[in-house]
C-alpha cells in the first residue's frame, strides 16, 4: 500500500500525519513500525491518523500510534500538529475544532500567529481512572522501581502519567529508570514517566520518558500532567512555562474539575509517500 504523509513537529516531538479522512486508511502495528523506523522508514515518535468522526457533532477523529505500533489515548503535541494539518490541507476552515480521541474529546484552536491552543480536558486522579493500582487516591505515591524508592504524583490526562520532582532534570535517570517505571506492575496500561525541576512558580524544566516511544524532545500531555502535579503540591501558579528539550510550551490550569489548556508551536517539515508492506 502506498501512503501519502506529512512529517510534522511540535517542540521536537515529531509525527507522521496521514489523511484517513478523504479516504479510509488501515494501519496495522507493522505498518506503523515501518513508518516510525528512523533508519528504514520516515521516522517519528508517533503516527497520527486523521479520520471521520464517529459522533455526529464532532469535526474529526484522530488516532495516535506510538513508534512501537501500539495505539494510545492522548498526545498534546500531536493534537496541535493535527489541528494545523487539517487546516493546511483544506479539510476544514474552522479555527476551533471538536475532535474525538481514544482518551476523550479535545478542542484545539488555531491562532492567527500560527500557534495552536488545545483544551485538553480535566485531569483525572482516581487510581481506577489512570489506571493505577492503589487502595485510594493520594497526593504522592511511594513506588519501588527495582529497588529504587520513588515518589510520584499519578494522574490521567486521557493517558497515564507518573510525575517526579527532581533537583536537576539534566541529571535525572530518565533513560535508565524511565523504561522500568513505564512497565511497573502497578500501571496495567503502562505509564509516561515525567521528571520535573521547579525553577520558580511560573517556570519548570521537564523531561519525559514516553510510553512506547522512549524519551522524546517534547511531550504535551506530559507538560500538562507536570503542571497539574506541581499545582496540587502547591509549587506552581495557574499558568506555567514548561521548558522541554525541544522547546517551550505554556500550560494553564485553574484547579480541580477544570480543563487544562496547552499552547505551543506546530509546523510541517516535509511531505512524501512511502510504500508499506501488507
Amino acid at each position: 500500500m502506498r501512503v501519502e504523509f506529512t512529517k510534522m513537529e511540535g517542540t521536537g516531538n515529531d509525527f507522521v500525519v496521514i489523511d484517513g479522512f478523504s479516504r479510509p486508511i488501515t494501519l496495522s502495528e507493522g505498518r506503523v513500525r515501518q513508518l516510525a523506523d528512523r533508519h528504514f522508514g520516515v521516522g517519528c515518535d508517533q503516527v497520527l491518523l486523521v479520520e471521520r468522526p464517529q459522533g455526529g457533532d464532532a469535526d474529526f477523529r484522530y488516532r495516535i500510534f506510538n513508534a512501537d505500533g501500539g495505539e494510545v489515548e492522548q498526545c498534546g503535541n500531536g493534537a496541535r500538529c493535527f489541528a494545523r494539518f487539517v487546516r493546511d490541507k483544506g479539510l476544514t476552515r474552522k479555527d476551533e475544532l471538536v475532535v474525538e480521541t481514544l482518551g476523550g474529546r479535545i478542542r484545539p484552536r488555531v491562532l492567527s500567529d500560527g500557534r495552536v491552543v488545545v483544551q485538553m480536558g480535566a485531569p483525572r486522579f482516581e487510581p481506577r481512572d489512570v489506571p493505577f493500582i492503589a487502595e485510594r487516591r493520594a497526593l504522592v505515591y511511594d513506588l519501588d522501581v527495582d529497588g529504587d524508592k520513588v515518589q510520584a504524583s499519578v494522574l490521567s490526562m486521557g493517558n497515564p502519567h507518573a510525575v517526579q520532582v527532581v533537583p536537576d532534570v539534566q541529571a535525572a535517570p530518565v533513560a535508565t529508570q524511565g523504561p522500568r517505571l513505564e512497565r511497573h506492575s502497578r500501571f496495567p496500561k503502562r505509564v509516561n514517566a515525567g521528571y520535573m525541576q521547579v525553577i520558580d512558580r511560573r517556570h519548570i524544566r521537564l523531561r519525559v520518558w514516553e510510553r512506547g516511544a522512549g524519551e522524546t524532545l517534547g511531550c504535551g500531555s506530559g507538560a500538562c500532567a507536570a503542571v497539574v502535579a506541581g499545582r496540587l503540591r502547591g509549587m506552581l501558579d495557574e499558568t506555567v512555562d514548561v521548558a522541554l528539550l525541544g522547546g517551550s510550551l505554556s500550560v494553564t490550569w485553574a484547579g480541580e474539575g477544570e480543563p487544562v489548556w496547552l499552547a505551543g508551536p506546530a509546523r510541517s517539515v516535509f511531505e512524501g509517500t512511502m510504500e508499506l508492506a501488507d
